[in-house]
């Protein structure tokens, strides 16, 4: 029990209400079972808001995340460890946390000086690379773990190693409720007289409720007063993507068969008390979830203890909670089986309060307060656990063990850049230059950074609908004859050329690529997944390496996607053999590189090679893209020791002096991508430092100690010429800074979680 008197405050991180889910529900029941069963204990809150202006929280929230602010969840444990909490209890749930897979809250963790205690409300048994990552970190760093299943203890131990003696089985709490006759309610809900059923949470496709829609017709003809209540408002992010599609679709599909007048949909989410009422007022409750990979299920155990009849499809909660007579599971998809199911019970009644009565006797395990005597001892077992590790250090850090600081980024002035067509080329200072018009480069830019903001928790309706506008671009822009991108059009939108060059094409294979690794299912994957198709067999007769390696990047990027696509495999063989190559017949006496010139976008070369190696497993690949990438650094480092690109007023011939100016944004975004890919491949920090010496030219670490970056709006200046910079802010200069503070983020991010590589 929590009895020790040293163990004064308790803090519970997670979603809270009013926020409207099931996690926020969970964390505020338990933290006030907590309390009442402590109230010697102070129990705060620490929320996580998905909502720009937060939440009206009750005054234990005493600290608020925001969702996708790294920096946010730093400032909670530094505010978590200054008002020393004793312990705090994580609630985790895919989906609720910022970063990748939720990766933020690795950050909050790692700095926590008190015990953790990680409640875990999922667990997959098919995770993907980056949920593994995250959840084994998040064993690693919590002190005890608490499932709700047996099945969750062993998903934990057969598929994340975890440590049995550091997991708690504690059950999914429920209200303490009498055992009631579900007649006593239903006059409530003009119901009395009906044989109801009842089906409550969040409405998503995945809960199945069409198949019970399908089960009434058969029911009816037997029980002619059978009433079907659906109570829950649709889920926050189903109705953000897709409104009440779904709803809309069951209540079209209640009336096609008929059932429309037994069916009752209400839409809201319900406090407490008056879900009670719902669920006493039911006589059989049905989950007919689609998938078995559920290990916790809240409604059902809410319905469960309460006492009611269950008829559940058989998802691993279920399959765990209804045994022994406590319920009746039945097959996936099976409207049949779901009308025969709650056919016998509605005809034999005491077989149903026989159910009831063993469910609701189970269920006195699984009331609130009891359960907030279990999480009391795993507190305590926490403690005692801590105290013997011993303490985390202090979390006061020098500036050098502190994340470098990035300025904000910034979309303000790639908005005022793009239009209903696309991207604009050129500014004439910050003003969009119309004259100029729109080329397939930038718009392929655009959507690179589109996709990466998304990938980095930093998306918006906003970014979504200029994503969609950019790759529109794209596809105008593909010739399907030629099988090739043009890349000039007007403003009167008038394409230029027949052909465009070989390197837009590349950087149109690239963003497809990279849709496909990271847009969600849908019409802008399909369309990439078809562009990128059509237009890859070009590739074979390309001559310019930088095609080469705009296109290798692309397929690194759609092959994550796509591993066994063969094709796309054979051209990345074709094209790193030819870059190979060319280092091979260039190489050589000082010169390790793979033309006789070092031009533009130079470090993509070596980026290329570095991807392409360890996505071919082919070490010399690997060591030359490595080799090469040292070797240009130090060519494109000053002695002052910042980042000095080769300038673009005649490059850096071999055997001849290098241009210093004019120097590009384009060099050191590149620079950044590369390095932060060598620190990818080999976890040395030097890359690191390597990469932020090259975005650093951006802000002002450069020749003439002039920003480029103009942190107001976002927008960057064309480039840096001898004497001064120049005060255009065209598309490919604010794209590269955008994207080269985009990648820096992200590496930070995967720095601060996980203090290690990531995995991309």
């Amino acid at each position: 029990m929590l009895q020790s008197a040293d163990t004064r405050k308790i803090a519970f991180l997670g979603d809270y209400l009013p926020r409207k889910c099931g996690i926020a529900t969970f964390t505020a029941d338990l933290r006030g079972a907590v309390a009442a069963q402590f109230p010697a204990k102070q129990c705060l809150v620490v929320p996580v808001n998905d909502l720009a202006g937060g939440y009206d929280y009750p005054a234990e929230v005493r600290f608020e995340i925001t969702e996708q602010d790294l920096s946010s969840y730093l400032r909670a444990a530094d505010f978590l460890n200054i008002t020393d909490v004793d312990v705090i209890c994580v609630q985790h749930e895919f989906g609720i946390f910022g970063g990748p897979a939720g990766s933020h809250v690795l950050a909050l963790l790692r700095e926590l000086r008190m015990p953790i205690v990680t409640t875990l409300h999922t667990i997959l048994r098919e995770p993907s690379t980056e949920q593994r990552r995250v959840l084994r970190e998040l064993i690693r760093l919590s002190t005890r773990l608490v499932v709700m299943t047996e099945r969750g203890r062993e998903l934990l131990h057969e598929i994340y190693q975890a440590p049995a003696a550091k997991v708690d089985l504690i059950p999914h709490g429920i209200p303490d409720m009498p055992f009631a006759d579900p007649n006593y309610f239903k006059d409530e809900f003009n119901v009395a007289g009906k044989q109801v059923l009842l089906t409550f949470g969040l409405l998503s496709p995945n809960k199945g409720i069409e198949y019970t829609l399908r089960a009434l017709p058969e029911l009816l003809r037997e029980f002619p007063n059978v009433v079907y209540i659906v109570l829950g408002q649709t889920h926050p992010n189903l109705l953000r993507d897709e409104g009440e599609a779904y709803r809309l679709s069951l209540e079209r599909l209640a009336k096609d068969l008929g059932v429309q007048k037994h069916v009752v949909f209400f839409n809201r989410f319900v406090e407490l008390e008056e879900l009670m009422r719902f669920i006493g007022a039911a006589d059989i409750y049905l989950t007919p979830y689609l998938t078995e990979a559920q290990i916790t299920s809240g409604t059902l155990a809410y319905a469960f203890g309460a006492g009611n009849a269950v008829v559940s499809t058989p998802y691993w909660h279920a399959v765990e909670l209804l045994t022994a007579e406590r319920g009746k599971l039945v097959p996936f998809r099976d409207a049949g089986a779901i009308a025969r199911a709650v056919g016998e019970l509605l005809h034999d009644e005491p077989l149903r309060h026989a159910m009831r009565k063993k469910a609701y006797l189970l269920g006195r395990d699984m009331v609130w307060s009891r359960v907030a005597q279990l999480y009391g001892r795993s507190f305590e077992q926490a403690r005692q656990d801590h105290s013997f590790v011993g303490r985390r250090s202090s979390p006061i850090k020098t500036l050098d063990e502190q994340p470098g600081q990035l300025p904000e980024l910034k979309l303000d002035h790639l908005f005022r850049m793009s239009d209903s067509t696309g991207i604009l080329q050129h500014a004439s200072f910050t003003v969009p230059n119309f004259a100029e018009g729109y080329c397939t480069d930038d718009n392929a830019r655009a959507l690179v950074l589109a996709m990466m903001l998304q990938r980095l928790g930093q998306g918006s309706p906003r970014i979504s609908e200029r994503a969609a506008t950019y790759a529109a671009f794209l596809n105008h822009a593909f010739d399907r004859e030629r099988g090739r991108f043009r890349n000039f059009l007007s403003y009167d939108r008038r394409w230029l050329e027949e052909v465009g060059s070989e390197d837009c094409q590349g950087r149109a294979l690239w963003a497809l690529g990279l849709c496909m690794a990271q847009a969600g299912q849908g019409g802008l994957q399909m369309l990439a997944a078809q562009l990128f198709e059509q237009a890859l067999p070009a590739t074979a007769g390309f001559t310019s390496p930088r095609a080469w390696v705009f296109t290798l990047i692309g397929i690194d990027e759609y092959l994550r996607r796509l591993g066994g696509d063969r094709h796309a495999n054979q051209v990345r063989e074709t094209l790193t053999a030819r870059l190979l190559q060319c280092y091979a017949d260039t190489a050589g006496d000082g010169w390790l590189w793979f033309e006789d010139v070092v031009s533009y976008a130079n470090a993509r070369l070596p980026q290329a090679m570095i991807l392409s190696g360890r996505g071919l497993n082919n070490g010399a690949m690997l060591e030359i893209g490595l080799k090469s990438l040292r070797w240009l650094v130090k060519v494109q480092t000053s002695d002052a020791g910042s980042f000095r690109p080769v300038g673009s007023n005649g490059f850096f011939p071999r055997g001849k002096e290098r241009a210093l100016f004019d120097q590009q944004p384009i060099e050191a975004q590149a620079t950044v991508s590369a390095c932060i890919e060598a620190y990818r491949a080999t976890g040395d920090m030097a890359w690191v430092t390597e990469a932020r010496r090259a975005l650093e030219w951006f802000l002002g670490r450069n020749d003439l100690g002039l920003a480029l970056y103009d942190s107001t709006t976002g927008g960057c200046r064309d480039g840096l010429q001898v004497d001064r910079v120049s005060q255009n802010q065209g598309a490919e200069s604010t794209l590269a800074c955008l994207l080269a503070l985009a990648e820096m983020q992200a590496l930070q991010n995967a720095l601060t979680s996980f203090k290690e590589p990531s995995a991309g």
